[in-house]
């Protein structure tokens, strides 16, 4: 059983900063990517930032240049980095792992990211 625990969200003000952090736990193996989505209120799940096992690093259009993808492949953690927060970075933030055999996304319970304007 693969579990990701997520910490870091909060309430913030516009031009501020936020580090969220994820753990993952359990049998894991054959991981290809981890990252983050986020989902606001009455929108899709979008993605953030992941990053392969390899180190090659995806980010959402919306978040290039403010948000920072960092992952331990040893200690099985991902972290975001995200400064010059806005309002519309509003939402609730999920930790993702992908594996590859078989294909299989975990998902985390999320974190809500609120910023004030």
């Amino acid at each position: 059983q693969v579990q990701l625990v997520e910490s870091g969200g909060g309430l913030v003000q516009a031009g501020g900063s936020l580090r969220l952090s994820c753990a993952a736990s359990g049998s894991i193996r054959d991981i290809n990517h981890m990252g983050w989505y986020r989902q606001a209120p009455g929108k899709q799940r979008e993605l953030v930032a992941v990053r392969t096992s390899g180190g090659r690093t995806n980010y959402g259009d919306s978040v290039k240049g403010r948000f920072t993808i960092s992952r331990d492949n040893a200690k099985n953690t991902v972290s975001l980095q995200i400064n010059n927060l806005k309002p519309e970075d509003t939402a609730v933030y999920y930790c993702n792992l992908f594996v590859l055999r078989p294909p299989y996304d975990y998902w985390g319970q999320g974190t809500q990211v609120t910023v004030s304007s």
